[in-house]
């Protein structure tokens, strides 16, 4: 009887306790958490949407714009909302292969299901036109309204600016604080060295949904959205003019055009070709363009401006020059006869003419061979690279397209690499003096070499982007670049710009570039190159007295650089100064030699 009362006892304790417990968390849910909750609550009505932020607008130096924004459909699924027996009418109304919905969903199965995937930028008004009709059928699947690159403003720049691409997965898990699935970062070019300004900071828009998931209204009014931010706009270094007509006067070649400001290294023009249409990359990248991009032999991707590496040929004459003036190894009325060649050993190398009796000056108006084979004997491999070195050649200029090769300068230690601990052959250096041989460097390294030559030495680092564009208060920001002083005398670099400028004024290899108005100074070169036709190169810099552009120009498998880079640069820089609409046909200089280098 006392066990069965015992019993009955605890029941009741264990009763109260339970029912203690019960309405103390009735009191917690609906009165101490009870806005909490309600708040909960209502986001399961509530859908946020991601506003993604304008993208930064590139202009060029005279603010004329070059890449801006414009708006398009994007169309997205939302995975857990989703019924997967659409696959194969989306496959088809999407214009994909079959299997393409079933692919998105499993490459993005290990993100949330409920983060709206993209799966059709840049869609047409039919696809819209379709999925309003039958959105009610289509759960999980809706479309926004996002800007897209917008290149049609006269100027291609492709490997200027360079192309946004959609976040990869592995580059999503290093930067998923500032990236979400299905967004685009720059890829190269300005887009991608330039990122951090030009994406901006996303908005986000709150709406209230019904149990369909169909928009009944905005929540709060809107008073919850966040507005998104607009990246920095960049002012590019670029002439749009000068930019468009290198542009055309390079069509249907391959070589690239870099012009400089040589008292300011800001680049006016850089052209590559061949080059490639930044709109066929301007939304998601098939994997079938890719493929004709990376299978185009021509290689139009590779930046040959800043990429490809040259012998300079005889543009590298002025280093020999220089170098002997500075450390007094000659004077400017040293003199070699030429004959038309120069016999070293038992082999004889070769001039391009026989220029009899011939001073500094008349061998770089008249680019004698003869003269810098014996020369460069005078000066020694170690002080020859010293000097070059100080002009930007074996080094990266640090342009600002990430993009860049350091070229080859041959020191003493490059030659032992090469010959181990033997001697290197002391010929080696005839052809190092006329530019030839070992040493290579790029087009954007010989126009910072003639900015250098043009401005006496002193310039700042070559870039493309002159200044920012605040987003909010659109103040100009300037950007700063470091100085380069190459330490030679003014003297020095009065004897060779004198004798450049008679390579187009006096008797020189590019005579046939005189204007009646402007002074144009320069130096011809060619190329030598084992596999085919030699390429063409020239550099110059106008105006003589005060130096506003100078130019490289470099056109592969032509043949002489007076006949075929010259009158690119002619055009380049008179476009520059003498600004003028471009001409619908600028294609010349397909000629016959004028004279050799």
């Amino acid at each position: 009887m006392e066990s069965s009362i015992f019993r009955y006892r605890i029941a009741l304790w264990v009763i109260g306790i339970y029912g203690l417990l019960v309405i103390y968390q009735l009191f917690n849910l609906q009165i101490v958490n009870n806005t909490s909750f309600e708040e909960k609550s209502q986001e399961n009505s509530i859908k946020k949407n991601v506003l993604s932020p304008p993208r930064g607008i590139l202009f060029d130096r005279n603010f004329q714009v070059l890449v801006a924004n414009k708006p398009s459909y994007t169309v997205r699924v939302t995975p857990a909302d989703y019924d997967t027996s659409n696959n194969k009418i989306l496959d088809k109304r999407l214009g994909e292969k079959p299997g393409f919905m079933k692919k998105i969903l499993r490459q993005n199965r290990r993100f949330s299901s409920y983060i709206p995937v993209k799966i059709k930028r840049d869609a047409d008004l039919p696809l819209i036109a379709w999925y309003e009709e039958h959105w009610e059928e289509l759960k999980g699947i809706d479309y926004i309204v996002e800007l897209q690159r917008d290149y049609s403003y006269g100027v291609k720049g492709s490997h200027i600016f360079g192309f946004i691409r959609e976040i990869s997965a592995s580059q999503l898990r290093k930067m998923k604080e500032q990236y979400d699935m299905g967004d685009f970062l720059g890829a190269s070019g300005i887009e991608k060295t330039y990122e951090d300004y030009l994406r901006g900071k996303k908005g986000y828009q709150f709406t209230l949904v019904d149990s369909r998931q169909k928009t009944v209204g905005r929540y709060l009014e809107g008073n919850a959205d966040i507005e998104p931010g607009k990246g920095f706009d960049l002012v590019l270094s670029i002439d749009a003019g000068a930019q468009k007509k290198a542009e055309e006067m390079l069509e249907g070649k391959n070589g690239a055009v870099v012009a400089i400001d040589p008292s300011t290294g800001e680049v006016l023009v850089l052209v590559s070709k061949p080059d490639y249409d930044l709109s066929r990359l301007s939304t998601v990248i098939s994997s079938d363009i890719w493929a004709e991009f990376m299978n185009d032999p021509q290689k139009p991707l590779f930046n040959r401006a800043t990429m490809s590496i040259y012998p300079p040929g005889s543009t590298f004459k002025m280093v020999s020059a220089i170098t002997a003036l500075e450390e007094k190894i000659i004077t400017p009325d040293f003199s070699v006869n030429c004959g038309g060649g120069y016999f070293y050993g038992n082999r004889f190398f070769k001039c391009t003419h026989v220029h009899g009796h011939v001073d500094l000056e008349q061998s770089i108006e008249k680019s004698c061979n003869t003269f810098y084979y014996q020369l460069i004997l005078k000066i020694g491999l170690e002080r020859w690279s010293d000097y070059a070195s100080r002009f930007g050649f074996g080094r990266k200029t640090d342009l600002d397209i990430t993009e860049e090769n350091a070229g080859i300068l041959p020191t003493e230690k490059y030659y032992k690499r090469i010959y181990g601990n033997a001697d290197f052959p002391s010929g080696v250096l005839l052809s190092l003096g006329i530019g030839q041989g070992e040493i290579s460097a790029t087009p954007v390294q010989l126009a910072q070499y003639c900015a250098l030559l043009a401005n006496k030495g002193k310039s700042k680092k070559p870039h493309i982007v002159k200044g920012l564009i605040h987003s909010e208060d659109l103040t100009y920001i300037p950007l700063e670049f470091e100085d380069i002083d190459v330490h030679v005398s003014d003297e020095t670099f009065d004897i060779v710009r004198n004798a450049m400028l008679k390579v187009v004024q006096g008797a020189g290899t590019a005579t046939h570039l005189r204007m009646p108005d402007l002074l144009i100074a320069g130096k011809t070169g060619t190329a030598q190159n084992p596999h085919g036709k030699d390429h063409a190169i020239f550099i110059g810099f106008a105006p003589f007295d005060n130096p506003k552009i100078a130019v490289a120009v470099m056109v592969e498998n032509s043949g002489f650089g007076s006949t075929y880079a010259a009158p690119i640069a002619k055009e380049v820089i008179t476009q520059y100064l003498k600004p003028s609409p471009p001409s619908q046909n600028l294609i010349s200089s397909a000629g016959k030699p004028l004279d050799e280098d």
